[in-house]
């Protein structure tokens, strides 16, 4: 069961909610979570709760509570504009400042990974180059990593995509990851769109999500993971 947490980000000062939930069984590692721009909805609990019985401690920050307290929304056009507008707000300097706090929360009790969804797919990626402390990242259909694919990262990245995705052009970002970080692994799933990995959604298919959660965890094995 996921409880409510404040940590501070050292960049600024800023306190910051977040979900923490402790690991089901022995202890694997710790994971940061990172959002779509929804804010943390259900399928932020649904994923922190995955990522705990699978053994690791897992946080998952609130990423836009300097715009809005505890912000959610719906995945829909209203939800959309105003997390779009939300991170357009926050900056990269934020959020990562955020996902620093996470880390080193998380970085006493052993190895820390991150798996970000959309926008945290982006900033998934941002943090690989820019966090320091991450063991390795999984990158889900970030809409901003192809622009960045050159950064150098400071630790292994594995990316998800989905082929049906409208809104980012899988082989596209494919071929631009490929070209700045050829060992990086990449993966379409040809069943499905964006946001695959939240069940029930119309653009999730249940055989690519899971899919792309085993490889994740034997990606985080591979690089540190109990």
């Amino acid at each position: 069961m996921a409880e409510t947490i404040t940590l501070t980000a050292a960049h600024d000062g800023f306190a910051f909610s977040a979900l923490h939930a402790q690991p089901e069984g022995p202890r694997r590692g710790g994971v940061v979570v990172v959002q779509e721009i929804f804010g943390l909805d259900r399928y932020v609990h649904e994923d922190v709760a995955r990522w705990a019985a699978r053994g690791f401690e897992v946080i998952a920050p609130s990423m836009f509570d300097r715009q809005q307290k505890g912000y959610v929304a719906q995945h829909d056009p209203e939800g959309f504009q105003t997390g779009v507008a939300f991170a357009k707000a926050n900056g990269p300097d934020n959020a990562m400042g955020d996902i620093q706090a996470c880390v080193d929360f998380l970085a006493a009790r052993g190895p820390v990974f991150l798996t970000g969804y959309c926008y945290g797919g982006t900033m998934g990626w941002l943090a690989a180059a820019r966090v320091k402390g991450l063991s390795a990242v999984a990158s889900y259909y970030g809409g901003g990593v192809a622009g960045m694919a050159d950064l150098p990262l400071g630790c292994p990245v594995i990316v998800h995509l989905g082929a049906k995705d409208p809104h980012i052009p899988a082989q596209d970002v494919k071929a631009a990851i490929w070209t700045a970080h050829a060992e990086t692994p990449v993966y379409v799933y040809e069943a499905s769109g964006h946001g695959f990995n939240n069940d029930g959604r119309p653009d999730s298919d249940l055989a690519d999500a899971e899919l792309a959660r085993q490889r994740t965890v034997a990606f985080f094995a591979e690089h540190g993971a109990l």
